[in-house]
């Protein structure tokens, strides 16, 4: 019996190895340019999670596949064969010309077992379509505006918080307190409820936010496993979702959604407009496009919205605003004519800061476009062809569901589009410099249909506390303050390592 066993372990592993080898060759197997010497089970990505940020790891090979001067080149994301864009023109091609073939992004989800997987960002095709169409209402300049207040009112919050830590310590680990500023913007914008994290840095809102971006080794083998075979995880149920995750938001809305419908709330929100989707019935005798354009949304699925706008609005701007507060730091001339900006403008508009003047500051925006260039909050977006794809100027053909990958940081640190791409300069983002470079090689929230639908809900808060801090405060490094950031390898999304200790003194 022990020997039976042993041979089938034995053939089991010889027919693993054999078919990770079988997939590291199946780009060169095909005749497709692809980069060298692929690792067995780790690919071309070796090193990524444990000891580099991906944004490493995928400039090297876009700069391995700009120098044989190809368009894209084939790789093995562990054991997944992927193609990697590095021409703008053939990004422009992926993310609009052809966006019927390549709208979407490929990432395993199953809302069915893992309901807060059922999120836009996530969805695809039909679903993905009419969703969009259902939100994007969501952030028209009226329900920004709507929302201004709100956020003013936290940055306010965020002002006396920094002024009270000033008496205690001058020196202020910028990273987490920029967490909990959005934390209680989201919070209140898209849930409508007072997290307070400023005031109390143990929130449960703040402990789960932080968890969704953690890459556990657990975590990214059941991700590979998922990509590598999608309708067998569905089968099995694989959630990706971290459960103490999933059972804090699922509890959290559908509290917050009760309470809500039992008293008639109505609020300037997202949560608001969620509710208005929802429930509206399952409507018979339609086909599915009609169903489902014409039903509302289910519990899950307006949890799932909830639960993307959260991560998204969080996350994103906070780390945005950290970045861009480490250079303004290292940058005094800059962080000085933006002040500058900044007083001219409320001062020019009555002592106020109105929607109008928050995103009518030409400076301020390049300066956060900069910003966005260096570190943008996603390296890479992500989109598979729906059906085989010639490669436009080539005889090169994409399997259907080929993981292709746009290396947004590779791009934005291309010394060809950006000299001296490791410094910072907000010039970058003049009219005249914009149009002397190709398009399609700023990517910070992405291109075509399904670029970021919330990117205007997200500048605005970024502005609003930065306009809030250098009004208030004056920044500079400090003893902790490294000369270069390091990105946290155990972070999907660009995060300094080790935090960002920056002194500040009251103006």
């Amino acid at each position: 019996m022990l020997t039976i066993l042993l041979a089938g372990f034995i053939l089991l592993l010889t027919a693993v190895v054999l078919y990770i080898h079988r997939r590291n060759r199946f780009w060169s197997d095909r005749g497709i340019p692809c980069a060298p010497n692929p690792r067995f089970f780790f690919g071309h990505v070796k090193g990524q999670v444990t000891d580099r940020h991906a944004s490493y790891v995928n400039r090297e090979l876009y700069q391995h596949f700009r120098s044989r001067g190809e368009p894209f080149g084939g790789f093995s994301f562990f054991a997944v064969p992927a193609v990697m864009i590095v021409d703008p023109e053939l990004v422009k091609t992926v993310l609009v010309r052809d966006f019927n073939v390549f709208h979407d992004r490929g990432i395993f989800n199953n809302p069915k077992d893992d309901p807060l997987s059922g999120q836009l960002f996530l969805l695809e095709g039909l679903q993905w379509k009419v969703l969009r169409q259902m939100l994007t209402p969501t952030f028209t300049s009226g329900r920004m505006k709507a929302m201004f207040g709100t956020i003013l009112n936290v940055a306010e919050e965020l002002r006396e918080y920094l002024v009270q830590n000033h008496e205690r310590e001058p020196v202020v680990e910028m990273k987490e307190v920029l967490a909990r500023f959005t934390t209680d913007v989201i919070g209140t914008c898209a849930f409508g409820i007072e997290c307070n994290t400023l005031k109390n840095p143990d929130s449960d809102f703040l402990k789960y936010g932080k968890r969704v971006f953690e890459q556990k080794p657990w975590n990214v083998f059941k991700f590979i496993f998922a990509s590598l075979f999608k309708d067998l995880s569905k089968a099995l149920g694989v959630k990706l979702t971290d459960s103490g995750v999933e059972k804090f938001f699922m509890g959290l809305i559908r509290e917050t959604v009760e309470f809500r419908e039992k008293n008639n709330v109505q609020r300037n929100d997202f949560m608001n407009l969620l509710l208005q989707l929802k429930n509206k019935g399952r409507l018979e005798d339609m086909d599915e496009k009609e169903e489902l354009s014409k039903r509302g949304l289910t519990m899950d699925e307006l949890a799932a919205q909830c639960f993307v706008f959260f991560i998204a609005g969080y996350e994103t701007s906070s780390t945005t605003m950290n970045f861009c507060l480490y250079e303004l730091a290292k940058n005094q001339d800059v962080q000085e004519r933006l002040r500058e900006d900044i007083q001219e403008a409320v001062a020019a508009n009555g002592g106020q800061v109105t929607y109008e003047m928050v995103m009518g500051l030409p400076y301020l925006d390049n300066v956060i476009n900069e910003t966005l260039r260096k570190y943008p909050p996603i390296e890479s977006l992500n989109r598979v062809p729906t059906a085989d794809y010639t490669v436009p100027g080539t005889n090169h053909v994409l399997p259907k569901g080929t993981m292709t990958a746009i290396p947004v940081y590779a791009l934005h640190h291309d010394p060809e589009y950006y000299p001296e791409p490791e410094r910072f300069d907000p010039d970058r983002f003049a009219p005249e410099a914009v149009q002397s470079r190709p398009a399609y090689v700023f990517l910070p929230f992405g291109e075509g249909p399904r670029n970021c639908i919330g990117l205007r809900f997200g500048l605005m808060q970024t502005k609003i506390g930065l306009i809030t801090l250098l009004r208030n405060f004056r920044f500079s490094p400090s003893a902790k303050t490294p000369d270069a950031l390091v990105f946290d390898v155990k972070s999907f999304v660009l995060s300094p390592e080790g935090g960002n200790y920056l002194r500040y003194d009251k103006i």
